[in-house]
């Protein structure tokens, strides 16, 4: 990664995580140690990646505080936090945390349900991860789970899919009017809403480029309001 942004750092929003374990006292080393390994002098976004079951926010934000004091980390992320344990980070920083990386797509909407929202009044972003279901969405597993490890998961096993199956549908009816694919689609519904952004993962330069893409999908009110009402919150 460090050598994929050497001629580019200014053009790159760079973001990486801390996870828990060893916390408070490593918060510093490891971000030097990161940015030391990235080839950069500041990170970003310096995220922790969970919540620490042995370490609350008021041992661990003070420390992340000092690295934004110090220059070396731009804005305090979370990854997997509840609302609630997103706005403890806050108040044990003393300033914004300013994102919280969590599991949302069509088929995961719970940060709908009150993180969305709170983000948007409060100027904070939610980082949607698998935001295609783990290709659920891409409506490729229809017919026939993955032969990988996701064939064992509720949602691809024979019972999921065909729940899955009218909101697939929906998802391949809007894509063909857009000439674009059910997968885009789905991150567009995503990221048409204020404050959320997404991270689909790619095995290909093709897939990437598909992913950019459907940035440029414009789903109307009423097909946004279709798709959600075959993933209801829950």
């Amino acid at each position: 990664m460090g050598e994929a942004i050497r001629d580019r750092r200014e053009r790159v929003f760079l973001a990486t995580k801390l996870f828990p374990i060893g916390l408070p006292l490593q918060v510093e080393s490891r971000a030097r140690a990161s940015a030391r390994r990235l080839g950069v002098d500041h990170i970003d976004l310096y995220q922790q990646h969970w919540p620490s079951p042995l370490f609350p926010a008021g041992a661990t934000m003070p420390r992340m505080k000092r690295l934004v004091e110090s220059g070396r980390v731009g804005h305090i992320g979370v990854s997997n936090f509840s609302l609630k344990q997103w706005q403890d980070a806050e108040r044990a920083l003393g300033g914004p945390v300013l994102s919280n990386q969590v599991l949302f797509s069509l088929v995961h909407r719970e940060p709908d349900r009150d993180m969305v929202p709170w983000a948007q009044k409060e100027g904070r972003i939610v980082i949607a991860y698998s935001p295609l279901g783990q290709g659920l969405l891409s409506g490729k597993y229809q017919d026939a789970p993955p032969r990988n490890f996701r064939r064992f998961r509720a949602g691809f096993r024979a019972a999921g899919r065909a729940r899955a199956g009218p909101l697939v549908e929906a998802l391949r009816e809007i894509a063909s009017r857009h000439g674009a694919t059910p997968a885009q689609v789905a991150l567009a519904w995503l990221i048409r809403k204020p404050n959320v952004v997404a991270i689909p993962g790619a095995s290909s330069v093709r897939q990437v480029e598909e992913n950019v893409a459907a940035a440029d999908v414009e789903l109307t009110d009423d097909e946004a309001e279709r798709l959600s009402s075959l993933a209801p919150v829950g």
